[in-house]
């Protein structure tokens, strides 16, 4: 399967779009319209042209020369079907005053997403005339973020190498440790492979593809940790390797299953957001989880059974009592602490610290909350923004043409608006004083620095004007001024002759879907915590635990929007991530963030609950079960935790400011969430609610279906054979 998929990406390729579409907005009007006009696919893109103030100016007869050759050239490259010189009348406008910057307007046969690196080398490289005579070219647009698409693989490998050093060192041995390696990198590739594929048949944003890498690449390697954990502990209680990994598949691999389809189903919920950007953004990241529940289930069970004793612990090496059982059979036979053995002391720190926390459950739960909400506090200054080219790391293309081009005409020219004007009746021409008097209208408006002359489309009803505003696209004063178009300046400008008008570009397309965003977060947020809190119930039968989970797991996100908002939306710590300052944060983070923490919050959660409930079952003792619950899997918790937060931080090393942001707001969450959350929060609390945890009114027993997550208990290892059926060679065993 992994290398007829990886197959299928070669053979048709990888495509990203950054195009924003969003149904029933006035932006996507306005783009409506503008499509009509005649115009290559990709619209027209820039290739700047820029000189030193020593060298001569573009305007220069040799320089003129030089680039008109450039144009020449580029028009030869496959795709491209327009070029336009910054000479002429035409061009004018293309020039800057001083003659230092330029660009030529590109025009090609395929669409923003579809303009591969490759497309956008082979125009770069056409440019050479204009290289040799001393002019710097740099792509910029659509050109730009091609050129500008780098590998991951850099962050994927200090990932897996962290996850290696993590892995070796609790499951000390080579083979152990590299097997959820070896399942994670196998769902990664296919993982990638499918979102390029899907890239053809809807609009993935390249951030997409690589916020699924950093979720699958965690989760596939938790998932194998969690089911190899317990494939270790089958083997040292003598099971066969066939059957431990059978039985392991039905309890491990199940619960990792269910904490998978939890995952995916809080991504679902962004569905209602009834936007195709979070359609993407959702189906990638649930994709990679979908793979890594496959690998758990199919491809783990083969290599568990392949290669059987390797992965067991080393002989002669006592284990820790990994669950509830284990830990009260050490406690019926002397205590935990002394059971875990010398040889094992994590086993005796981990039930101490339980011990420890839920003696004093009033204090450690204080404490984390004013913890907690420390950190939450800048959160309630959290406000959407938009990034733009200028946002990029210093030395892009996409960043350098930015630059040159804000500094050469000004910042709007990065962002450009699109007016559109549809008319009751055919306009005469461009002199029509319907058409006139919305481009006055348009160039009084505070906050305008140029208006285009007007396009008519062919059946004279609609006009379209290019609006330059005098700030960047990323300012909010920019979105003012598309606020101030669409509610006075064009109402006025178009009073009494019928026109319907409507503001659209990239900067109005932003706006619009941070309007939109802050409009259905509300129910998209109370979606996704009614489906993990009804999955929780289900699966433990105790509305107590499921309500406060959810609220643990608010607090976890909300903390986690306090530490973004500060580094980013502050600038607190940015120039140590490589960004210049403080960076507008996109409202769809927030909103995936949300969705894929509650998702994941459920892999420990599942872990941990049902340790305590499976204690509770047997003593019906609330304070023991927490104890054993906690003790039993704060060394799996954590060591799974430690590798995603790893593999998060690893991240940080793009470009892309969205997938730094995805980075540090998942690494943060989780370590909280494996930490306080879970190792304090949780633990407190169900102490403090005693017997209170498990009420469950009749009515609902009655209602609520039987969901044995963990699957039924595992059966016996089988007794030894004797001596005389050993020599024999019978493999029955010997009748009682």
């Amino acid at each position: 399967m992994t290398i007829a998929v990886a197959a299928a990406v070669m053979l048709h390729g990888r495509v990203t779009s950054e195009a924003v579409t969003i149904p029933g907005s006035d932006s996507q009007a306005a783009r409506d319209l503008a499509d009509g006009f005649a115009g290559p696919a990709s619209g027209n893109q820039p290739l700047v042209l820029h000189t030193d103030p020593d060298g001569p100016a573009l305007t220069s007869a040799a320089a003129r020369k030089a680039v008109e050759a450039a144009a020449d050239d580029v028009a030869l490259v496959d795709h491209v079907v327009s070029v336009s010189a910054p000479y002429g009348t035409s061009g004018r406008a293309a020039m800057s005053p001083d003659g230092r910057t330029a660009y030529l307007s590109v025009g090609l046969d395929v669409t923003g997403r579809d303009i591969t690196p490759e497309i956008s080398e082979a125009v770069l490289s056409a440019a050479e005339p204009a290289r040799q005579a001393g002019i710097e070219v740099t792509a910029g647009g659509d050109l730009a973020a091609a050129a500008d698409k780098g590998s991951t693989a850099h962050s994927e490998l200090i990932g897996l190498a962290a996850a290696a050093v993590i892995l070796f060192l609790g499951l000390r041995r080579i083979v152990a440790a590299g097997l959820p390696l070896l399942v994670g990198v196998v769902g990664l590739v296919i993982t990638l492979s499918a979102i390029g594929l899907v890239g053809h048949v809807l609009d993935m944003p390249s951030a997409g593809a690589t916020i699924a890498a950093m979720i699958g690449l965690g989760v596939g390697i938790d998932y194998t940790l969690f089911c190899l954990t317990r494939f270790r502990e089958l083997l040292a209680e003598g099971h066969e390797a066939v059957d431990a990994a059978a039985h392991t598949t039905a309890s491990a691999g199940k619960a990792a299953a269910f904490a998978g389809c939890a995952v995916a189903a809080a991504l679902a919920g962004l569905a209602l957001g009834g936007l195709p950007l979070l359609y993407a953004l959702a189906l990638a990241p649930a994709i990679a989880v979908i793979v890594a529940v496959l690998a758990a289930l199919t491809l783990l069970p083969a290599l568990l059974a392949l290669l059987g004793r390797r992965l067991g612990r080393k002989p002669g090496r006592r284990p820790a009592p990994t669950t509830p059982a284990a830990v009260a059979d050490a406690d019926d036979t002397d205590d935990a602490a002394a059971s875990a053995g010398p040889s094992d002391p994590a086993g005796v720190r981990w039930h101490r610290l339980a011990t420890h926390v839920a003696g004093r459950p009033w204090r450690y739960l204080l404490a984390s909350l004013v913890l907690v909400g420390v950190l939450a506090i800048p959160a309630t200054q959290l406000t959407f923004g938009q990034l733009d080219a200028g946002d990029k790391a210093a030395g892009t293309a996409g960043r350098t043409a930015y630059d040159q081009l804000a500094e050469a005409f000004g910042p709007g020219a990065n962002g450009p608006l699109q007016v559109t004007a549809t008319l009751p009746t055919a306009a005469e021409g461009p002199s029509d004083d319907r058409v006139t008097t919305v481009a006055e209208g348009l160039a009084q408006t505070p906050g305008v620095a140029a208006v285009s002359p007007a396009r008519l489309s062919a059946d004279g009803r609609t006009a379209l004007w290019q609006v330059t505003p005098t700030t960047g696209p990323g300012d909010p004063d920019t979105v003012a001024l598309v606020d101030r178009l669409r509610e006075t300046a064009l109402p006025e400008a178009t009073a009494g002759t019928g026109a319907a008008t409507h503001v659209g570009g990239p900067t109005a397309a932003q706006a619009d879907l941070n309007t939109r965003l802050a409009d259905r977060m509300p129910l998209i947020i109370v979606s996704v915590v009614l489906v993990a809190g009804l999955l929780l119930l289900l699966a433990f039968r105790a509305p107590v635990v499921a309500l406060k989970a959810a609220v643990m797991n608010l607090i976890s996100v909300a903390a986690s929007y306090g530490v973004l908002t500060a580094v980013f939306q502050w600038g607190w710590g940015a120039s140590l991530l490589g960004l210049d300052g403080p960076a507008p944060i996109p409202g769809y983070v927030p909103l995936l963030m949300f969705a894929v923490l509650f998702g994941l919050s459920m892999d420990y959660e599942v872990f941990l609950l049902t340790a305590v409930r499976e204690s509770y079952l047997r003593r019906r003792d609330n304070a023991r079960a927490v104890v054993e619950g906690l003790a039993g899997t704060g060394r799996i918790i954590t060591s799974a935790a430690m590798i995603m937060v790893c593999v998060f931080l690893s991240y940080l090393l793009s470009e892309d400011p969205v997938v730094k942001m995805f980075g540090i707001g998942l690494a943060t969450a989780v370590a909280l969430d494996a930490t306080v959350v879970r190792g304090l929060l949780v633990p407190t609390s169900m102490v403090l609610l005693g017997e209170r945890n498990w009420w469950l009114p009749a009515w609902l027993d009655r209602i609520l279906p039987r969901v044995d997550i963990e699957g039924g208990p595992t059966p016996p290892a089988p007794a030894p054979l004797s001596a005389s059926a050993a020599a024999s060679g019978s493999d029955r065993l010997p009748t009682p």
